[in-house]
């Protein structure tokens, strides 16, 4: 009975210590990219390859998702406003839904699919192939040669992707609102202009510059320090991938929160 208890404590503090030095090693490493970044010799070549992999190759994705999030919206809009004979203003709410929380959070699960993935399996691998320390011995920094261009294109990235999702989104309630069912181009235009404003806007961008760092922060920790082989790298990029969509729906909260000025 004397040997089961620690045993017991142990499988109930493991999981506790775990989480915390998962927090804690995605911390320290995250201060060194961020500090990394201000010190030369500056990546501008690897920068540009990461924002062009983060954001230029998740356009067609985002897109697409944006497209018909606007348009399913604008659907249950319509049908829920036509109670309150109010389907005039679909366009504005519609607006300022995507703005504000559609647009950056999928947005940001989008990149998590793709690039956020990516990123965890292709420093993986170069983890388990001792690419990176190759690196290491010629006299070059992983964390900056690798790490530092991939967090500030996830940063640079996040809000252009917001940006275009909100876009497409408002391009797919136009198709459903007016040209499906038939309601008013200038009431359209008209509720877009009375219900969104600039604070909307800012509130999306802040969102998906903060989401893009956690994204390339989760990503990099995971991909960095992977071991054990291939089946290391399948688990460190699925930790990867989910440790980032809770991140963000939590960052979410916090944010809208924040920035509503509820607190």
């Amino acid at each position: 009975m004397d040997d089961s208890e620690p045993k017991l404590l142990q499988r109930i503090l493991d999981p506790v210590l775990g989480f915390f030095e998962n927090i804690g090693t995605t911390v320290s490493l995250t201060l060194q990219t961020v500090a990394w970044l201000f010190r030369p010799p500056f990546r501008i070549g690897q920068m540009l390859a990461a924002m062009d992999f983060i954001g230029v190759q998740s356009t067609f994705l985002v897109g697409l998702t944006g497209l018909f999030s606007g348009m399913v919206v604008a659907l249950q809009s319509v049908y829920a406003l036509k109670q309150f004979s109010a389907e005039a203003n679909v366009g504005g709410i519609v607006a300022v839904s995507l703005m504000r929380e559609v647009s950056p959070v999928f947005s940001a699960l989008m990149i998590t699919a793709r690039a956020g993935s990516g990123m965890a399996a292709e420093l993986g691998n170069m983890r388990v192939t001792e690419q990176i320390d190759a690196i290491t011995t010629m006299g070059v920094s992983p964390v900056q040669y690798l790490l530092s261009p991939r967090l500030l294109a996830g940063v640079t990235m996040g809000p252009l992707m917001c940006m275009l999702y909100s876009t497409i989104g408002m391009v797919g309630c136009y198709l459903v609102a007016v040209a499906l069912l038939g309601g008013d181009w200038g009431f359209f235009l008209r509720s877009i202009h009375d219900f969104a404003r600039p604070r909307d806007l800012f509130m999306g961008l802040v969102k998906g510059s903060v989401f893009g760092f956690l994204i390339a922060s989760i990503a990099c920790r995971h991909g960095y320090f992977a071991t054990g082989g291939a089946r290391g790298v399948g688990m460190a990029t699925t930790r990867a991938v989910v440790e980032s969509c809770v991140a963000i729906l939590v960052a979410n909260y916090i944010l809208t929160q924040t920035m509503l000025g509820d607190i």
